[in-house]
């Protein structure tokens, strides 16, 4: 039971942060057709998180872990220094894939744990692969 507690807090931390991330980057990109596909990412993000809120409560009587305001302020910090002086779509793009490769190795280490529910792995799985389809969206930005 905890390891589907953890996989499910970690993974919905992970979408949280994707959401953050993605948001602070929307305002820089000046390219349409990313920032339409960088609403399509942050919608799969939401529905991982929503879908994890909801069967949260079958495994714990909390709610899922968020990401703090410190990592917040981290995230929107760290993209706002590695834009100063770049803000073209190449850039955005490096900055995205960097975070979604982060998200994919955190999301693979979690898929390794033998131990969960069918129902969980299949969220994880379910945004590792969302993760890795955004991978090839967003390297045509590079």
């Amino acid at each position: 039971m905890e390891e589907n507690i953890n996989a499910l807090d970690e993974i919905h931390k992970g979408a949280c942060m994707g959401m953050d991330a993605l948001h602070f980057v929307s305002d820089k990109v000046e390219d349409d057709k990313l920032r339409e596909e960088l609403r399509k990412q942050y919608d799969d993000y939401k529905k991982i998180a929503s879908h994890i809120e909801e069967v949260y409560p079958k495994y714990n009587d909390g709610l899922p872990h968020k990401t703090t305001t410190m990592n917040k302020a981290m995230t929107w910090y760290g993209i706002s220094m590695k834009t100063f002086s770049d803000k073209s779509t190449s850039k955005l793009a490096e900055l995205l894939l960097e975070g979604v490769n982060m998200g994919i190795i955190e999301g693979r280490k979690v898929l390794n744990n033998k131990n969960m529910d069918k129902e969980v792995h299949k969220i994880i799985d379910q945004y590792v692969s969302m993760q890795e389809k955004s991978v090839e969206v967003l390297k045509k930005y590079l």
